[in-house]
């Protein structure tokens, strides 16, 4: 029987239970691989991971391009290139026989390129100057989500890379990169964008006759919320756009068959913690409900310690021992201080001076009592650490007793932000050979 300890849920978790090892560079080799989804909540370390898995893939011989969402532009730093936009830009400093681009996604002008792409001169005129299309391609909740999809499918159409590695948005939750493709297409051509329609199709009071009683039955103060003029820009965006929405279902059903292709892989990244991990395990679940192919999960940040040995509590214990001893001696240094002021003869430069109060330095061997304090505290803070390893390979553990089909690789908490081409080569490498921090299990 393996050994199993409870979760604080009430679930049983096998702690003996052997979790399978994601190879990445199986991944990226493959030939047949060629998208990658680093997906997972914000601040996890997605594009990292998505930049170090294109340097590695590029060095290992690939034609590769990385597409970023993230807006804090690290991706571009760590490339060594000034800036990144919607066109791909070649990596220079690649070592090997593949190539490497990088491009970050601009979500507005990826929307004006599909309406340029769909719609004639003077349509596509009208619409890119229509205020509410202004907004709505800036700021529309799912807009970024959304474009990421169209500029993967755009991508792989042009089929000039034979490996594309896509960021996701820093999303709250990892599932909106799923949901935004149905939202945005159902918003676009749905009921709401049918009632918008119908008076520009009717015309004249009657139009305007529908629309009021549309929005009332919806919420019955739109018209006096948005305002008149924001209610005809509508209008006029949705008679610009109505032969293009459509388009918008049916590119997000083809990009959502192109994730469920084999050729995709999808990668969870996550770090240690529960929240994230909780997500995670969600993001897992929802890939396997739409047949979405799970490549594996990396845990990025992992805390580790080189005396793992010392446990704890035995650090704990020897910091207390440390302190009693420190106070043993405090009180055998003030015992010897005043039997020496006792014995001072008369002449001495010290007779007839008052005692030294608590205040005063005390003329004891400062240095050595240093030494023991300051053993004391490192052992605290190996203690704090040792129990930082401790949680998180729990946290792991309740993970992996819910998917353990799920093959995992983990990357060792690094000291600072990794910001060129050398650091994400070590991040590849970690990636590579799954490189468990020692002291973590």
């Amino acid at each position: 029987m393996t050994a199993r300890t409870k979760a604080g849920s009430g679930a049983d978790i096998d702690a003996a239970a052997p979790v399978p090892a994601l190879d990445t560079d199986a991944l990226i080799d493959d030939p047949g691989i060629r998208i990658i989804v680093c997906c997972g909540s914000g601040g996890v370390g997605k594009t990292t991971t998505a930049a170090a898995l294109g340097v590695r893939a590029a060095e290992r011989g690939r034609k590769v391009v990385v597409l970023t969402i993230d807006p804090a532009r690290r991706l571009a730093q760590s490339m060594g290139i000034d800036s990144l936009d919607n066109v791909p830009r070649r990596v220079k400093g690649i070592e090997g026989s593949g190539e490497l681009h990088a491009m970050m996604l601009d979500m507005k002008r990826t929307f004006d390129e599909i309406v340029e792409a769909h719609a004639d001169g003077e349509r596509a005129r009208a619409i890119l100057e229509n205020p509410f299309y202004q907004s709505l391609s800036a700021g529309f909740a799912g807009t970024q989500e959304y474009m990421a999809m169209e500029k993967l499918g755009q991508l792989r159409a042009r089929d000039e890379w034979d490996l594309i590695v896509v960021d996701t948005p820093p999303s709250r939750s990892a599932l909106d990169f799923l949901d935004a493709p149905k939202r945005l297409g159902s918003f676009l051509d749905g009921k709401f964008i049918k009632l918008l329609m119908a008076p520009a199709k009717m015309g004249g009071r009657a139009g305007m006759k529908f629309l009021n009683v549309g929005m009332s039955m919806m919420t019955g103060t739109l018209g006096k919320l948005l305002g008149g003029q924001f209610l005809r820009d509508v209008q006029t965006f949705v008679a610009a756009m109505d032969t293009m929405f459509g388009g918008f279902r049916t590119r997000a059903d083809a990009t959502y068959k192109l994730l469920q292709a084999p050729g995709t892989a999808f990668l969870v990244v996550a770090t240690p913690e529960r929240d994230a991990l909780r997500e995670a395990a969600y993001f897992v679940e929802r890939l396997a409900a739409e047949d979405m192919p799970l490549a594996g999960l990396v845990l990025n940040r992992v805390h580790g310690s080189d005396a793992a040995r010392l446990s704890a509590e035995r650090a704990l214990d020897g910091a207390e021992r440390l302190d009693a001893e420190n106070l043993e001696t405090d009180g055998i240094v003030d015992q010897a201080a005043g039997k020496a002021g006792l014995r001072e003869p008369a002449d001495s430069p010290a007779a007839g001076r008052a005692p030294a109060t608590d205040s005063e330095p005390r003329p004891v061997s400062a240095a050595a009592v240093t030494t023991e304090e300051l053993t004391a505290g490192l052992l605290r803070l190996h203690a704090e650490r040792m129990q930082v390893v401790a949680r998180e390979q729990d946290t792991r553990d309740r993970f992996t007793a819910l998917h353990p089909e799920v093959a995992v690789t983990t990357v060792a908490a690094l000291p600072g932000d990794v910001h060129d081409l050398s650091g994400l080569r070590a991040i590849g490498e970690r990636l590579a050979t799954g490189s468990t921090p020692a002291g973590a299990v």
